[in-house]
């Protein structure tokens, strides 16, 4: 039977991190209906520096910006569905992403055989099952950074979990947000998903799945549907990641810089009123106490609606010894979580997000991540880069 235990990690100090939001512009407050003071590719503060005209590089690749939107993006055709890094395009599609279509939204995960005793390196023994806890709502008070992505693939809308983490070009007014790699980029065999959104907080007071079906847009989408702008993952994703096996895991990590469909004058991390640092090379597995993940679940017996979270002693999880050694905890997510962000204590006693849940066995009785190191923190850096005035 799936263990019940908690570590007493981080637990006081995790909570008061991720409840920030307690004291966030949210939809409630007086402030929430306020009119924009920014269009949509110059939201924000005055110091990020946001492409002028994010459409031209469409024009770039030979594809019609107008014909994009209204329709062309569905063409998955080898020779338009874009790969390098610097082929990104995501042009805002107004209300693409109502409710009916998010729920409608199925799941990319990785998954490996239950039996892995062929790896390579170093592997601890399988860790036993916790059993995820559903996350206190409303989400806005108990885990603020954690949300949503949603994109299309040629299976049709898909959806993954996601963090959002901090800016250190943009001290409390990131724009960035932290997912898995095989949610932005199909790997090997393919290239960049399109029409990528992050939800914070979605569905924030935890309706059901029969209850959200009628629920409406500011229901589901509190905090506003962001679009990415830009999106990276690593370089070895790209070249090996793969929908099944494990191959590219240890590199699955992405991260997106978003703006709102719905232009406000604030950034990400002042409208939710939280973000998370990263810890790169954080502690090896042994010289960790306790790590959490928290996502969106979505495989039975989960509706996808609802968060939850799993913690417990991370061990190690090697798949190829000529790659990093990945974390693994016993939990019991399933499909949607991917993505998610996964906490432990950083080098300063504070909590930070040291991975993200990359893959898992189809049994569902654990999760394991990437140690994030210097391929991450490149891919970290780039991005806050590349919105940051020179």
């Amino acid at each position: 039977m799936p263990s019940n235990r908690r570590p007493a990690l981080v637990a006081a100090a995790l909570a008061a991190v991720l409840a920030l939001a307690a004291s966030a512009c949210g939809p409630t407050d007086d402030n929430a209906d306020d009119k924009p003071s920014a269009s949509a590719d110059q939201q924000g503060t005055d110091d990020v520096a946001l492409p002028k005209d994010l459409d031209s590089r469409l024009k770039e690749l030979g594809l019609d910006p107008d014909k994009w939107k209204h329709g062309e993006w569905k063409n998955w055709d080898h020779d338009k569905w874009l790969r390098e890094a610097r082929e990104f395009v995501n042009p805002i599609i107004d209300d693409l992403w109502k409710p009916k279509r998010m729920q409608e939204a199925d799941t990319p995960d990785k998954t490996v055989e239950q039996d892995i005793s062929g790896d390579q390196g170093v592997t601890d023994r399988e860790p036993p099952p916790v059993r995820a806890q559903a996350v206190k709502t409303p989400y806005h008070s108990n885990a603020a950074p954690v949300g949503k992505v949603f994109f299309d693939s040629p299976e049709g809308p898909m959806v993954c979990s996601a963090t959002v983490v901090k800016d250190p070009a943009h001290p409390g007014k990131s724009n960035m947000v932290w997912t898995a790699g095989h949610c932005v980029h199909a790997g090997k065999k393919g290239g960049w998903y399109r029409n990528i959104a992050f939800v914070p907080s979605y569905n924030d007071n935890g309706k059901t799945a029969a209850q959200a079906k009628g629920a409406g847009q500011q229901e589901m989408t509190p905090y506003g549907v962001w679009w990415a702008d830009w999106a990276q993952t690593s370089p070895q994703w790209i070249r090996t990641g793969a929908a099944t096996g494990g191959s590219g895991a240890p590199y699955d990590f992405s991260v997106l810089h978003v703006k709102p469909e719905k232009a406000t004058g604030k950034s990400l991390e002042e409208t939710v009123g939280a973000a998370l640092p990263v810890e790169f090379n954080a502690p090896k597995a042994q010289e960790i106490k306790s790590m959490g993940a928290w996502g969106y679940p979505a495989a039975p017996p989960f509706d996808g609606e609802r968060m939850y979270d799993c913690v417990d002693k991370p061990g190690r999880l090697s798949l190829d010894a000529a790659q990093p050694t990945m974390y693994r905890i016993g939990c019991t997510m399933t499909a949607g979580s991917s993505g998610g962000g996964w906490f432990a204590n950083g080098a300063d006693g504070k909590p930070a997000l040291v991975s993200n849940t990359s893959i898992g066995p189809v049994t569902a009785t654990w999760l394991a991540g990437p140690r994030l190191g210097d391929e991450a923190k490149t891919v970290y850096n780039s991005v806050s880069d590349k919105f940051t005035k020179k």
